[in-house]
């Protein structure tokens, strides 16, 4: 027997997204529930949001972290980032302002059952917004961080971090960071899923 699977509208997605316990993502017609998060996922995304708060204070850069949602009217989706900025004044749809379009870093933590969607399609994804320059990707379960910054209108450098002494130059901000600052509490040794 196959069951039809429903397609929604993305009016329907928001309505029960006002109203539902757990988030989900839409992905043109399909609403997804989001997988819950660990304690490393939830510390590394704060390390990153409190080091960005404090380092662009008095500057129009602002981070924002989880619950602020993000459209990407060219594919259709609706989502989350772990932690993203916005340089100047946010760019809402319409007249929600808890929906924006225009975010120039996007961090994401990797976990197991998002890593391969974060590194291939989702970045596709955002890849489409036209302020996007640069996309952080954090290994929550070892030191490893992946780090793509747009040079040109299709090119992207792609450096990776594995050595707690080293620094990221957030190029879209001006604002460095050590890799020991991002996983500052965090434990390996957690059984997490």
């Amino acid at each position: 027997m196959q069951i039809q699977q429903r397609n929604y509208t993305p009016e329907e997605y928001l309505a029960q997204e006002e109203t539902a316990e757990f988030r989900s993502e839409y992905r043109d017609g399909e609403i997804v529930p989001m997988t819950g998060g660990s304690i490393n996922h939830n510390q590394i995304a704060g390390n990153i949001y409190a080091f960005l708060k404090f380092m662009l204070r008095k500057t129009d850069f602002k981070p924002y972290i989880g619950d602020l949602r993000l459209w990407i009217p060219e594919h259709r989706l609706y989502t989350y980032p772990d932690v993203f900025l916005i340089q100047g004044q946010p760019v809402f749809q319409g007249q929600r302002t808890d929906t924006i379009l225009n975010p120039c870093l996007i961090v994401e933590v990797l976990s197991k059952s998002t890593k391969d969607y974060d590194r291939t399609d989702k970045f596709r994804y955002y890849r489409s917004i036209p302020s996007f320059q640069e996309y952080v990707l954090i290994n929550q379960y070892k030191l490893e961080i992946e780090h793509y910054l747009k040079t040109e209108e299709n090119s992207w450098l792609f450096r990776i971090y594995e050595s707690e002494a080293e620094k990221i130059m957030l190029a879209s901000t001006g604002v460095e960071i050590r890799v020991d600052d991002i996983y500052e509490n965090v434990s390996f040794n957690i059984g997490e899923a």
